[in-house]
């Protein structure tokens, strides 16, 4: 499996949750690390532009494709399973961070697929860092990214 990951250059040979781990993020609190990445290209950077400030064109970005062995098991969290209010800017932090913590704590699986909050109906994939599996997860390529100037105005 390829899953994706939109990253500033001076991070884009590194595949750690060290940055995740800082603020904490929807799936993980603070000190908890655990890598982001999408499905798709398009959600990699739709699951970006929405944390940006749109009134300029990012220059330094690359898109990284990661390479998941086949045969890593993955743990899925369906949107039913969580609160109706998970995907709400504030009202997430409990009920989703418990997900992400709880993923690593127990460390039964090197993935873990949640759903969207950006695009509904799409998933991205969080990585254990921590799982057997994660020493043959690799970047396989990093692209530097152009945005379309069009997101920005």
């Amino acid at each position: 499996m390829m899953v994706y990951r939109l990253i500033r250059a001076k991070y884009k040979e590194e595949l750690n949750g060290v940055g995740a781990s800082r603020y904490g993020a929807r799936w993980n609190s603070p000190g908890t690390e655990l890598i982001y990445t999408a499905k798709s290209r398009a959600l990699a950077m739709t699951e970006l532009l929405v944390h940006l400030d749109m009134k300029e064109v990012p220059a330094d970005y690359f898109m990284l494709s990661i390479f998941i062995p086949d045969k890593a098991s993955v743990q899925s969290i369906s949107e039913s399973e969580l609160s109706r209010l998970w995907n709400l800017n504030f009202e997430y932090r409990a009920v989703t961070r418990q997900v992400g913590d709880r993923f690593i704590v127990e460390n039964k699986y090197p993935l873990l697929e949640v759903p969207s909050a950006v695009v509904k109906g799409d998933f991205n994939i969080l990585i254990n860092p921590f799982h057997k599996v994660f020493k043959r997860i690799k970047i396989v390529e990093a692209v530097r990214f152009p945005f379309d100037k069009r997101f920005f105005k």
